[in-house]
């Protein structure tokens, strides 16, 4: 069967049929398929193109599909041009000529906006779901070990010392912003583009915010041509999706390294992980790993679409077909991974004396003691010189900052007070920073209490 052909005096070749054909992979948006054409049915009776029986008699066929295609088989070896296809040809084997109607002043340009759209607003809420719960595992991950300390690097290398809830909560705030974007992109998806037409718009009065009403979009389009010619909502989830993924790489970065000998900061539950096939003592963080590699394909199916749409004349083009693929493979592969690294997180357990070990050894401590004396008078440029020979002197004798008394500290230099030998402990300079955002334990605190709150209200 096929919604076009009277112009045509030849059916198409064996090789554009199958090269054009497309009910593999969108063969998934039967179910909003179907919606969408259930509430076109009641917009048909509306404006006098189906009788009462007439709607009734689809909307009823359409529901015995959609319960027929819940079997994930259903569509199997079926060769129909597309999933808009298989839905018509199959109304019309079970109600007959009736079905021949249900096309009246509709365009498969606007059926695949809208079939796309419920399907990708369905997936922005299951990935939403997903996020706030690793969000909700990365503030319980941190309420184990409050007063656990770390090194925070730059340049990877040890900077600063920070509190183990900080350094999870700068992932919170990074999810934060991923689920704000999400929740942006799908108002852009949430708005309803039946009664567009091919591009010109419909030749009959539909009520089309009826129709958005029953189907659940917050608005309608404005213009039938933008509608045609639009993906930018696709984009959009693209680029949220791969945000998450983003981030998600690089949480995942942190902690293969972290879980590591070298470190030995964090050990991964046996669930996540993986042995070898030769090498009897290894525990692979091959969960992460995966994690990571697969953002790269998120990154991929975003470049795909934006590449594919550069190029295009308003209004349809049969390259947008190539929109489906992008998006499916991005919501597949970020729910997964949204999903598996809230078991990684649930699964860890951070051995506190080893990150502790690795902030008292270094002199991340080093900034704190030339903040004190700059709030004792010493000029910050100074400061840093003087602490910065401390450093050296240290590094060339081997010594630790735990090695230094205060009396030794006055020694090196006048400008040292006996009570900033307390700065020498990496917890106690983490007490000067509860300037708001700060890693101050009291402002960490605080902070944590906030996070639960706004992801409660994340997910009212």
């Amino acid at each position: 069967m096929k919604l076009w052909g009277g112009r045509f005096e030849e059916g198409p070749s064996e090789v554009f049929e199958r090269f054009g054909r497309s009910i593999h992979f969108d063969g998934r948006l039967i179910d909003c398929d179907i919606r969408g054409s259930q509430a076109f049915a009641r917009a048909l009776e509306r404006v006098g193109i189906l009788t009462a029986a007439e709607r009734e008699t689809l909307v009823s066929t359409l529901e015995s599909i959609r319960v027929d295609a819940q079997n994930p088989k259903f569509l199997d070896g079926l060769m129909d041009e597309d999933v808009h296809t298989v839905v018509i040809r199959m109304t019309k084997e079970r109600a007959g000529a009736v079905a021949d109607k249900i096309h009246t002043g509709r365009s498969r340009n606007e059926q695949v906006s809208l079939d796309t759209r419920l399907w990708v607003r369905e997936e922005i809420d299951r990935a939403s779901e997903l996020l706030a719960g690793l969000m909700t595992a990365l503030l319980d991950c941190a309420a184990k070990y409050p007063d656990a300390v770390l090194p925070g690097y730059t340049h990877m290398r040890r900077a600063q010392a920070v509190l183990w809830p900080h350094y999870l909560l700068a992932y919170f705030e990074m999810f934060s912003r991923d689920f704000e974007r999400l929740q942006q992109a799908r108002a852009r998806v949430n708005v309803m583009p039946l009664g567009s037409g091919a591009l010109a718009g419909s030749g009959f009065p539909f009520d089309r915010e009826a129709i958005a009403k029953e189907l659940g979009f917050a608005a309608v389009t404005n213009n039938s041509m933008d509608v045609s010619a639009d993906r930018d909502w696709a984009l959009d989830f693209l680029y949220a999706a791969s945000t998450i993924m983003l981030h998600l790489s690089r949480l995942s970065e942190d902690w293969i390294l972290y879980s590591g000998e070298e470190w030995g900061w964090l050990e991964l539950g046996d669930g996540v992980t993986s042995g070898s096939s030769l090498m009897p003592q290894k525990k692979n963080p091959d969960s992460l790993e995966l994690i990571r590699g697969k953002c790269g394909r998120v990154f991929g199916e975003l470049n795909a679409l934006f590449v594919t749409m550069k190029g295009l004349p308003t209004t349809y083009n049969r390259d947008m077909q190539e929109d489906k693929e992008p998006i499916f493979t991005a919501a597949d592969q970020l729910n997964a991974s949204l999903e598996m690294a809230r078991v990684v997180v649930d699964s860890a357990k951070l051995h506190v004396e080893k990150p502790a070990a690795a902030a008292e050894d270094s002199w991340v401590v080093a900034t704190d003691l030339a903040e004190a004396l700059a709030r004792s008078g010493t000029a910050f440029h100074q400061a840093h010189q003087i602490v910065g020979r401390l450093v050296l002197e240290s590094v060339r004798n081997g010594k630790k900052p735990a090695d230094w008394t205060a009396e030794d500290l006055v020694k090196f230099d006048a400008a040292f007070k006996p009570e900033m030998i307390a700065l020498m402990k990496p917890s106690e300079g983490m007490k000067t920073r509860e300037i708001r955002g700060g890693t101050g334990p009291a402002t960490v605190a605080k902070a944590l209490a906030t996070a639960r709150e706004r992801l409660a209200s994340f997910t009212k």
